[in-house]
């Protein structure tokens, strides 16, 4: 893909579960954006998601047991070995490929280690964002701004890193708390971080898994809380291992 001072062989993982109306056009949006590979991880799907992702000309692995970090876990461990800069969105159609090189774009010229596309910074389409979603990505970065001093405002899944940062993480979060661990596990590794506005939409198809349903939200919103919570305590033995690397351009 060529973004930002040069050609970077960028992937892009796409969870998914249950979103064959949509998720043809999503792969079709991000390959216009010239990446180099599209990986939709079929996280137990009981339609035509899998085929549909294919048609559109996605990489189509299988991750039956559910869970949205088992699925993005999945992701990571089928990418090419040539990955460069790994990047991170939905398949349901809320997300905007379109911002693709604004996200990216600061990884490859490595001016940040860590970039979130913010849609509370960009232009939302109305109901595009619950009330609980929006609540929770606020609390979210009131906890993270007290406990490491970073500055989020969304817990937006379109995000990017380079792959050997990623890997370098430690990741453990099999469900929803995948995307809040990535942001506190950079932010108490004392990587650069940068969130950038992107646009936001609708949902094209499907029913949400968590903000549509007012039960699944609380679980979900239950998750995050006590994921920050056990998080915390976590890195707080860790060493800061990744410091060595904030500035090397690898």
């Amino acid at each position: 893909m060529r973004v930002g001072s040069g050609e970077f062989f960028v992937s892009v993982i796409i969870p998914c579960l249950n979103e064959e109306e949509p998720i043809a056009d999503v792969v079709r949006e991000v390959l216009a954006q010239g990446v180099d590979e599209v990986i939709v991880v079929d996280n137990g799907s009981t339609d035509r998601t899998a085929a549909r992702a294919a048609e559109a000309g996605a990489r189509v692995i299988a991750e039956p047991v559910r869970g949205y970090g088992r699925a993005c876990a999945a992701g990571v461990a089928a990418l090419s070995a040539r990955t460069e800069i790994v990047c991170f969105l939905d398949g349901d159609g809320s997300d905007v490929p379109a911002f693709m090189a604004d996200v990216v774009g600061p990884i490859a010229d490595h001016r940040a280690d860590f970039v979130m596309g913010s849609r509370l910074k960009g232009r939302r389409e109305p109901g595009s964002m619950t009330p609980q979603q929006i609540l929770a990505g606020w609390l979210a970065g009131l906890l993270l701004r007290l406990t490491y001093g970073a500055h989020f405002t969304d817990m937006s899944p379109f995000r990017a890193l380079r792959i050997e940062r990623l890997r370098a993480l430690g990741m453990h979060e099999m469900t929803y708390g995948w995307n809040l661990e990535m942001q506190m596990r950079a932010a108490a590794a004392g990587w650069r971080l940068l969130e950038v506005p992107v646009d936001h939409r609708c949902r094209q198809g499907g029913v949400s898994k968590v903000s549509g349903n007012l039960v699944a939200g609380v679980k979900a919103a239950w998750k995050i809380v006590t994921t920050f919570l056990r998080l915390a305590a976590t890195l707080r033995r860790e060493p800061r291992q990744d410091l060595h690397l904030r500035d090397k351009k690898v």
